[in-house]
């Protein structure tokens, strides 16, 4: 596994949430079975940058926690058979490793909701980095039975990894 990480902004968390955030990626891969090496590059920002890339992208003029940017198009989500009839585009030509895709997390959000929900902001963290994976592997919570699917995998990877509510 290829693990990227770029930071915009100061980061004040004090926990080691470089390893934090490896940790939880491949341990998504994992739990959901990805057949690959994977590739998943991960930025951390403030408020006001993920606000500029929300309303670019999304047409949404308000900062947000996180953003995902899947690589891949999936048929149905969490299966990825269809990777191995895919063109050589979903793979990095240097590592032959699957191009995940981007997840973009607002430092000053992981604050402001660990504060807000009454856990750290480790568990906050770590929480969105699972949420964003999730979103990578082509789930999502927009319709109700589409999250009756994602938010019981999100608690559950949670759990297993003993990241829980303090």
């Amino acid at each position: 596994m290829s693990f990227y990480l770029e930071e915009t902004c100061n980061i004040p968390f004090n926990f080691a949430y470089a390893k934090l955030a490896e940790d939880v990626i491949a341990f998504c891969l994992s739990h959901e079975n990805f057949p690959y090496e994977a590739e998943v590059n991960l930025t951390l920002t403030d408020n006001e940058e993920i606000h500029r890339i929300n309303l670019e992208y999304r047409q949404i003029d308000r900062p947000t926690d996180v953003l995902s940017f899947p690589m891949l198009s999936y048929e149905k989500a969490g299966d990825f058979s269809f990777l191995e009839e895919e063109s050589e585009d979903d793979f990095n030509p240097d590592t032959g490793e699957v191009m995940l895709g981007d997840i973009i997390i607002s430092v000053d959000k992981v604050l402001e909701q660990a504060q807000s929900y009454g856990h750290s902001p480790k568990r906050e963290f770590a929480f969105l980095i699972v949420h964003s994976m999730l979103h990578l592997f082509g789930y999502d919570h927009i319709d109700p039975k589409d999250a009756a699917i994602m938010e019981p995998k999100q608690k559950q990877i949670l759990e297993e990894m003993h990241i829980v509510r303090d």
